[in-house]
């Protein structure tokens, strides 16, 4: 039964915004998270049709019990500790442990591997109704023209490009090195690859097989939805799960070891230990951050990364000053500011056929994004900025790059990244090719945009 009410307490989060699926997952109590995850995902793809057997069925009308209790749960006492930082997962609330989402019950009778022994008393209410359940399933599809279960989903609910992104583990070099990595991988059993040489490689992992990056020498590729949460390196700090996009900025800002750096927007934290990384802890890295709980989290990160070079502030960037004497040996800033998120690989597989955003909402995040980076170019000592974000939307991008270069009266411009990158930015202005891009399809990552800034030379 606590898998079940588990995946009721996951669902409910999840459709009151407490938290993204994943992270609700990881914070639960329930021991077999690779089993609750696999059941919250194909619930949650299944929803639609769910929805459509239990209303026909009748279910909810005859079983008064198995009304959720979605309201309930995501207030209730208990549900805040669930989902904020906290190393000792909170107990789920009783609402859920005494009457589990209706979805996740029928989607295991019908869809499912069947309770084999598990689900107790909600087994045997469900059992009156499984005929009649399973009547409905079959009227679904002879209504809708198909024969398997998974063409009743809808078009964005299908597997898509996303599910096949393969997982990215960068080795923290700052207790480890790739060579050990490897070796203690082959040592579990995984067959190692060698350095990847196209993409196709990537695509084609299996099973236990792994590759070494083409591009990044500190990352490890394995095939996807390969799960290393509980994997004793990542535990310990020495890997990190991280995207190979996301794994770019910092490549690209390339800071020295010494030198001062800014990371404006910087939890989670994977962006600005993989900083450290590169800096190998000498220097200093300055991150800001206006979340608390995000903060708590972070600096958890980082001490579990060994990085030591790293003044955490709760504070938002914009309120920093330029002229503040700490920062005038600033010469580096790293800004991945609040975006729509339109790229996120968690977004797509958690949130199937999810729009994009509001133009309102579009609106106001570049607005936001413009006065941050044109703030970040005002440091005195800048000589470098990487700008990026998890969003595929152009207002956010390009048109954000463009706006803060005119602002910046020639002081700044565009270094070309990575010219050999497959996919480049929209050319909307001048020199908008020298920004990246990726996505599921073409570079098989997460979405994302990055842009560097550089400054230019005046000549003496």
């Amino acid at each position: 039964m606590a898998l079940y009410a588990a995946a009721a307490a996951v669902l409910a989060g999840v459709e009151s915004r407490q938290g993204s699926l994943k992270g609700l997952v990881y914070a639960s109590s329930f021991q077999n998270v690779k089993q609750l995850y696999a059941l919250v995902c194909e619930t949650q793809r299944y929803s639609a049709v769910l929805d459509a057997v239990i209303t026909s069925a009748g279910l909810l009308r005859a079983e008064k019990k198995l009304r959720p209790h979605l309201a309930k749960v995501a207030s209730g006492e208990g549900w805040g500790r669930l989902i904020s930082y906290n190393p000792v997962p909170a107990p789920l609330p009783a609402t859920i442990s005494s009457c589990p989402h209706p979805q996740v019950l029928v989607y295991e009778l019908l869809l499912g591997r069947g309770f084999k022994g598990r689900g107790g008393r909600w087994k045997a209410l469900l059992d009156r109704h499984q005929a009649r359940l399973k009547a409905e399933l079959a009227r679904l599809k002879v209504h809708r023209g198909v024969s398997r279960n998974e063409d009743l989903l809808e078009v964005g609910s299908k597997p898509g490009p996303a599910s096949q992104v393969p997982r990215f583990v960068r080795v923290n070099t700052l207790k480890t090195c790739s060579e050990d990595a490897i070796d203690y991988f082959k040592r579990q059993g995984f067959s190692y690859q060698g350095r990847a040489s196209s993409l196709e490689d990537l695509g084609a992992l299996k099973g236990k097989c792994f590759l070494l990056d083409s591009l990044l020498p500190e990352l490890l590729v394995f095939p996807a939805q390969t799960d290393l949460h509980e994997h004793p390196l990542y535990q310990a700090g020495h890997l990190i799960l991280q995207d190979k996009a996301s794994c770019l900025p910092a490549m690209l800002l390339a800071p020295p070891p010494g030198s001062h750096v800014i990371d404006a927007c910087a939890a989670p934290g994977n962006k600005t230990s993989h900083l450290a990384a590169l800096l190998k802890n000498q220097g200093k890295i300055f991150a800001f951050d206006l979340d608390a709980k995000r903060l708590a989290s972070m600096a958890t990160l980082l001490t579990r990364a060994g990085v030591s070079c790293c003044e955490l502030a709760e504070q938002d960037f914009l309120a920093v000053s330029p002229s503040d004497e700490r920062y005038r040996q600033v010469q580096y800033i790293l800004l991945d500011p609040s975006c729509s998120g339109s790229g996120m690989l968690t977004r797509q597989l958690e949130e199937p056929g999810a729009g994009v955003p509001s133009k309102e909402r579009l609106r106001a995040l570049a607005a936001f994004q413009q006065r941050v980076l044109s703030h970040a170019l005002t440091f005195p000592a800048l000589q470098r900025l990487v700008y990026s974000t998890c969003s595929l939307c152009q207002e956010e991008n390009e048109d954000v790059v463009q706006a803060a270069l005119q602002q910046s009266s020639g002081a700044f411009r565009l270094a070309p990244a990575l010219p050999s990158w497959p996919h480049r930015g929209i050319s909307t202005f001048p020199d908008a090719g020298h920004c990246l891009r990726a996505s599921p399809e073409t570079t098989l990552t997460g979405g994302f945009f990055i842009a560097v800034f550089e400054r230019v030379e005046v000549p003496r």
